[in-house]
């Protein structure tokens, strides 16, 4: 597991791209958590400089001379490993986790199926790839459940079904993000996340979405949903599930920082939902949360995130 690796000068980042925007269903997010970002290495002394990727890459990192990249960018190609694969062969360092932690991590799909494999709990799914799945995922996963696709974050595609009639649609429009889609057994129970920074699990957060579930106007828009931290459980439940995060993180070859978000079932028992390699920072956003009640300010929190490019997975 990664350890920190220090940085007292702001000097030695050198000179910083913040990767922002792009060009994924998430951009309006990545816009907000990039600003976010900029104005707190800014704030930190750091010559940061914001960087949209729908304006073009590599060119503007090559011209640009930048030393080092902080990717803000969420989803398909910030997320996924395309651009942390370009940012290997162009020898620039970045944040956060490598291609192939980086590629595990958000197919959901691929995700869930190496977590069993590896003996973690997750919600029971059925694979949706014609009219006769549709079926199949309603006598083995029963009603309600949840309908997504493979390669989106941030909600974007999920539904919740309840009845049969919902299904056909509920497929169809996760099948727009041109994607694997799956159904994912609905799981009653309290919803947390556990915050992953250096090596160091962060205080979980307990989540109470206004809505049915935790969906794109829960995480980042409304006023409505409550953040709980620190969340409520016993201090030895708490560190047992802290563990369980940092498990989940090295078995998906996740580095630097992100967040794993689980549910408890009505059994008391933990059950991985998915890992983010790139979460939010926003002003709505976990991470920040957990760290601040960890006595890390947004500020540092950004630039302890930044000192993650100089490390490999063995730093």
């Amino acid at each position: 597991m990664q350890q920190r690796f220090r940085i007292d000068d702001p000097a030695r980042f050198g000179k910083v791209a913040v990767l922002l925007g792009g060009q994924s269903a998430e951009r309006e997010i990545s816009l907000m958590s990039g600003r976010a970002i900029l104005d707190g290495l800014l704030r930190k002394g750091i010559d940061a400089h914001a960087v949209d990727t729908a304006d073009g890459l590599p060119d503007t990192l090559v011209s640009g001379e930048f030393d080092r990249v902080w990717i803000a960018l969420h989803g398909r190609g910030g997320e996924d490993g395309n651009l942390q694969g370009m940012l290997s062969i162009l020898g620039i360092p970045f944040t956060g986790s490598d291609v192939l932690g980086s590629s595990v991590c958000m197919n959901k799909l691929l995700c869930k199926q190496l977590l069993q494999g590896a003996g973690f709990g997750t919600p029971d799914h059925v694979v949706l790839t014609c009219n006769e799945d549709l079926e199949k995922a309603i006598d083995t996963l029963g009603l309600p459940l949840m309908i997504k696709p493979a390669a989106e974050g941030s909600s974007i595609g999920l539904t919740k079904v309840e009845q049969p009639g919902q299904m056909e649609p509920a497929w169809q429009l996760a099948a727009r993000y041109q994607c694997a889609v799956f159904a994912e057994r609905w799981v009653t129970g309290s919803e947390y996340t556990v915050s992953i920074l250096q090596g160091q699990a962060l205080p979980l957060i307990r989540i109470d979405a206004a809505n049915s579930f935790y969906d794109y106007d829960a995480k980042y828009f409304s006023d409505d949903t409550a953040y709980i931290c620190p969340c409520g459980l016993p201090a030895e439940q708490e560190q047992q599930l802290q563990e369980l995060a940092l498990a989940v993180f090295q078995t998906v070859g996740a580095t630097g920082w992100g967040r794993i978000d689980f549910m408890l079932d009505e059994n008391d028992q933990p059950l991985v939902i998915e890992v983010n390699t790139v979460p939010g920072m926003t002003d709505h956003s976990l991470v920040p949360m957990a760290a601040k009640t960890a006595g890390i300010g947004f500020d540092d929190l950004v630039w302890r995130i930044l000192e993650t490019s100089f490390c490999s997975d063995d730093c």
